[in-house]
Formats: structure tokens, C-alpha cells, sequence
């Protein structure tokens, strides 16, 4: 589950500069780690820089996931995931305390913040997103925190919107089985509250449950709402109640984008789609059906499974 936020402070103020890098502004706070925005007083590029500290023993576990991240990102190359080339470390030789890590700066809003405003939009998002996954999974990690607050949109120099996965500070290892249950309640797989492995059905069934959430504005029922057994490895998964269709809540959804919905949060891992590159194809075909369908002056969802 997510972790509470320690009451951390900014170390650096508008000006400083650090490791070559001038900050211009502070952008965001995670657990442990104030993000700041900087430019490089060489290149001038702008990066986005995460600053991680440890101030006590227990919270060891952000300098790893930081240097976890940023291994995972440079294990990836793919437009739509985000960049992390370069760490910091500062402290002892075997006692590290701070951790900086220079990202991608991501302009843009998290698709829980503002959605596109065309349905064809809204699917090129998924599609991206999709592929981006579909990338990381082959080079052998899972996100593991699929939600819409991690999918930043932005657009292209068109005005086409742009996916950016971020925030890659619970990603591991295909197979990975964690030693408790992380990941965002509304979007958790039953395998992540079981804490059965973790693979790259976990990463479906988080997507279908963030493109669910962003086509209705609902969340799906998911196994933590089993109170009375979310906190062990044994869940009666069979209290799981499947969700609303999509189309009941929003009718103008096509019905192919619904099934691929539902299908991606299935209770039961291999009864999803197999892999992201089946997820993702099927986002390609849906998108090229939409955007048929609206040049024809159609509405999409009347294209079923024609």
C-alpha cells in the first residue's frame, strides 16, 4: 500500500546549485525525496531532479528504491517511459544518506488530473502506455504501480497528446515475490494483495483498472475492499465482485475497448490477456476503428466487432 509521507523539508532553495545544476523550482514530494525542476549551467538542458534522503535506518528501503529506479529506467529505452540517466550519491563510502536522481522532466498532467478531451485521445494515451509497458516487460521488470496519477500526458510539437510512464519506485524483477503487499488500493491486483508473484499480468490488470477508472471516472472493486482478509497471503478471491461494465456507464465507449477492459482485470492472472504487446495491439486496432469511424462521421461505439 502506499506509504505515508515522512514530513520532509527542501534542502535546496530557487538558485542553488547542485551537482552543476541551478534549481529553478520545486515540483513535487514523494516518500523521503522532494523533486525539484534544474537546468544544467553547461548544456542548459532541463531535468527534473529527485533529491532522496535517509535520516534514520528504517528508511533505508527509499535509497534502494531510488537506486532501483533508476537501474530499471536505464534497463529501458522507450518514448514513452521516462528517462533516469544519471545518479548521485552523497555520504560515506559505505554509508550513503542522500541519493540524487537526474529524470526526464515531463511536461505536462497525470491522466488522474486531466484526461484528454477526445475519445480517440483518451485511446492514443492508452496505446502509448501500453507499448511503453510492453517494452519494459520484455527487458524483464514490472512497474508493479500501474494508476493514472503515474501516466503524465503532455503533447507533441502537433498537438497530439503524448504517454510518459513515471515513478518507478516499486518496479522489480518478473517473478518478484515482495515481502508486503505495495501497490495503490484501487488499482491492486489480487496477486499483490496475496503477495503472490509478480508479473507482467499484475501491470494488465493495474492499466485495465486505470483505463477503467479514466473512461467512467470509477474505480473497480478490487481485493482490498475484502476487509476482513486484505491483510493475508490467503484472500477468498471469489468475493471479488467484477465490475460495471463500462458501457452501461459510458454507452459511447466502443464495445471492443470494453471487453479488452474487462478482460484486463479478470481475478484470475491467466485468464487476462497474455502479455502487453496483446494489449497493446488490440489498443492499436481499436484507435484505427475510432478514428475511422469519426472521419466516416459514425460514432465509434456503433463499429462493434464488425
Amino acid at each position: 500500500m502506499a506509504d505515508d509521507l515522512p514530513d520532509i523539508q527542501p534542502v535546496y532553495k530557487k538558485g542553488d546549485t547542485v551537482e552543476g545544476m541551478r534549481v529553478m523550482s520545486e515540483i513535487g514530494r514523494g516518500a523521503a525525496s522532494v523533486i525539484y525542476l534544474v537546468q544544467d549551467t553547461r548544456s542548459k538542458q532541463i531535468w527534473a531532479l529527485k533529491h532522496v534522503q535517509k535520516r534514520n535506518a528504517k528508511e533505508q528501503r527509499f535509497l534502494d528504491q531510488a537506486e532501483s529506479e533508476h537501474k530499471i529506467a536505464c534497463a529501458i529505452n522507450h518514448s514513452s517511459i521516462r528517462k533516469i540517466p544519471r545518479i548521485i550519491k552523497k555520504g560515506s563510502l559505505l554509508n550513503t544518506r542522500e541519493l540524487l536522481l537526474v529524470m526526464e522532466f515531463v511536461d505536462g498532467v497525470s491522466l488522474h488530473e486531466e484526461k484528454p478531451e477526445r475519445l480517440d485521445q483518451v485511446i492514443d494515451v492508452f496505446r502509448q502506455t501500453a507499448h511503453g509497458l510492453a517494452q519494459m516487460h520484455d527487458a524483464g521488470y514490472i512497474h508493479a504501480d500501474m494508476k493514472p496519477h503515474n501516466v503524465i500526458v503532455g503533447h507533441d510539437f502537433d498537438g497530439n497528446p503524448t504517454a510518459k510512464v513515471i515513478d518507478l519506485g516499486q518496479s522489480c524483477k518478473t517473478g518478484t515475490i515482495k515481502e508486503r503487499i505495495q501497490g495503490t488500493p484501487d488499482y491492486i491486483a489480487p496477486e499483490q494483495v496475496r503477495r503472490g508473484a509478480i508479473t507482467a499480468r499484475t501491470d494488465i490488470y493495474n492499466f485495465g483498472a486505470t483505463m477503467y477508472w479514466v473512461l467512467t471516472g470509477r474505480n473497480i472493486p478490487t481485493a482490498m475492499g475484502l476487509k476482513n482478509d486484505a491483510l493475508t497471503s490467503s484472500i477468498d478471491e471469489s468475493k471479488i465482485e467484477p465490475p460495471v461494465p463500462v458501457r452501461q456507464i459510458v454507452p459511447e465507449v466502443p464495445e471492443r475497448l470494453e471487453t479488452l477492459i474487462l478482460d484486463c482485470v479478470k481475478v484470475r492472472p491467466e485468464d487476462r490477456p497474455d502479455n502487453m504487446h496483446v494489449v497493446a495491439d488490440k489498443l492499436d486496432l481499436i484507435l484505427g476503428i475510432v478514428r475511422a469511424a469519426s472521419a466516416a462521421g459514425a460514432p465509434a461505439a456503433a463499429d462493434e466487432k464488425n
